[in-house]
């Protein structure tokens, strides 16, 4: 059954901050996502993952009381320890030790405004 609300992906996920330039800075230099789209009339823009877009916006500019996400993204990586090792050595703070859940592998950080994320490397196939 076809309707007008069948869900066929998820287009972008808002990420406020409240400090643009240093979130462009992260997002785009630190973490080398490609920089798509820059808003220019308000401190906005969007970063590519591969597979969902970051919208960055500056929370106060459209009125919103900022606040950061508890909520980790987890961007893909295919060596969790190595791309840790890299930030790390960029002073990016990480919290606690790399867990090893069984099925992945998971290491938790913050961006500038305190935003929560994660490196994310699924090594066990999913069960059925």
């Amino acid at each position: 059954m076809s309707s007008a609300t069948e869900i066929g992906g998820v287009d972008f996920l808002t990420v406020f901050v409240e400090d643009y330039p240093a979130a462009q800075k992260f997002y785009g230099e630190l973490l080398g996502l490609e920089h798509s789209v820059d808003y220019k009339k308000i401190p906005a823009g969007e970063y590519e993952t591969g597979n969902l877009t970051l919208q960055l916006i500056d929370a106060a500019s459209i009125g919103r009381e900022f606040k950061p996400s508890r909520n980790p993204i987890a961007f893909h990586v295919d060596d969790v320890e190595a791309a840790r090792a890299e930030l790390e050595s960029q002073g990016v703070e990480f919290f606690g030790a790399t867990v090893d859940s069984g099925v992945c592998h998971m290491a938790h950080f913050r961006d500038p405004d305190g935003n929560a994320l994660m490196f994310h490397h699924r090594y066990a196939p999913p069960s059925s």
